[in-house]
């Protein structure tokens, strides 16, 4: 397995795992998600390649196909100025195929964005979790993560 910044040619197999990692969320949350839809299409994942500060890594087999991706956002801290200005690097998605999990890729893509944070000057690597994704949960605890803050909510 090989990483590397997602390509063009990339796109219809980042497309794929979008609609997989949509369809756990459907099934978690059917109030919110749609199932058989995907987070973003082909010409939005053309302009997203071409942004610094949205950079997409993925995972490839030794055929150079796609088998997982991370998207991941640059953002500057602070939200307010009673916090301490730094850099962040949020992944906004983090997929691996289903027909590829348990080889560690995941694992690999979760230190790649963490050397990729380290070498941008990132002060931390954040993400968020959907409630009720146990298998994520789990999976992110594993690589050393911890609840930083949590979001709550009232459905009216």
């Amino acid at each position: 397995m090989k990483i590397r910044k997602a390509e063009k040619k990339d796109i219809p197999r980042i497309l794929t795992l979008l609609g997989q990692v949509l369809q756990i969320h459907a099934e978690i949350r059917p109030d919110i998600f749609i199932s058989g839809t995907t987070k973003y299409t082909s010409c939005e994942l053309e302009e997203l390649l071409k942004q610094e500060d949205t950079p997409i890594y993925v995972a490839v087999n030794e055929d150079d196909l796609c088998i997982g991706y991370a998207f991941c956002q640059l953002k500057e801290q602070p939200f307010s100025n009673n916090m301490v200005p730094f850099k962040s690097l949020f992944i906004d998605d983090l997929c691996v195929d289903r027909q590829a999990r348990g080889q560690h890729i995941g694992e690999g893509l979760f230190e790649y964005v963490k050397q990729q944070a380290k070498k941008l000057g990132c002060y931390e690597v954040t993400l968020n979790v959907w409630a009720g994704n146990t298998s994520a949960e789990r999976f992110y605890e594993k690589m050393g993560m911890k609840t930083k803050e949590r979001q709550m909510e009232y459905i009216l």
